[in-house]
């Protein structure tokens, strides 16, 4: 890898101190920041940039800020800052965009099957009963964590970049953490957008927004191929 560029050393900078400056903070001012489903009452229009700055952990965070610290700078040495944080970002709103629209088909499922009444107490009374580690069981329970539950990190921003440089650099060999063996960047592209739609499908891995993570795949793509037009690096 060679050195950190500019675009990617800010990002990872502001994204350690947004996370470390907020964990004195009560949860209910820190989740401000996450992105809740837009008829919540607790959507806000800025929560569509600030959720990817906000990490769940240190883990979260170690995650997504070392896929960037290694892989951004070589997509951003071809892209050029400006495209670089055009990727960033507009992989971060695709992620939102994805996530989103699959929670607004399961609620219009669920809220078909529910009295008026029952909607409107998830609605007033629900993220409070999440908060303190309950909710209610059945179709009550999935509608609460579809209208209070949230989404946050830089991991639909993180993928786009990821999926622009398995697209840009295809045969280049990534050493994995676990196992720690080397694959073709295009090999760990097609293997974590599967594992990602297997598990959207299944909801394997529950409680890890995997149609964010494609949302920012599917947009990292189209802007590298279809947006800029850009052809493979051997």
């Amino acid at each position: 890898m060679g050195r950190i560029t500019d675009v990617v050393k800010n990002l990872l900078i502001i994204n350690v101190i947004i996370f470390f400056g907020t964990q004195a903070l009560p949860e209910e001012i820190k989740s401000l920041g996450n992105m809740y489903f837009p008829l919540s009452n607790h959507f806000e229009p800025y929560q569509i940039i600030t959720n990817m700055f906000m990490h769940a952990d240190f883990q979260h965070l170690l995650f997504n800020m070392m896929t960037l610290f290694f892989l951004g700078p070589l997509v951003e040495q071809v892209l050029g800052a400006k495209k670089f944080i055009q990727l960033y970002f507009f992989s971060g709103l695709g992620a939102v965009i994805l996530h989103m629209g699959i929670k607004w088909f399961e609620y219009q499922g669920m809220i078909a099957a529910l009295d008026p009444d029952q909607v409107t107490q998830v609605a007033t009374e629900g993220l409070s009963i999440l908060n303190s580690g309950r909710n209610w069981n059945g179709q009550l329970g999935e509608l609460n964590y579809v209208l209070n539950g949230s989404i946050l990190g830089a991991s639909g921003a993180v993928y786009g970049v990821l999926i622009a440089f398995a697209t840009l650099f295809p045969n280049m060999k990534l050493m994995l953490l676990f196992p720690p063996i080397p694959i073709k960047a295009k090999f760990l592209a097609v293997g974590l957008i599967a594992l990602g739609l297997f598990s959207g499908v299944t909801g394997f891995q529950s409680g890890v927004a995997h149609w964010g993570h494609l949302g920012g795949a599917i947009i990292g793509f189209v802007m590298i191929r279809f947006v800029w037009k850009m052809q493979s690096l051997r």
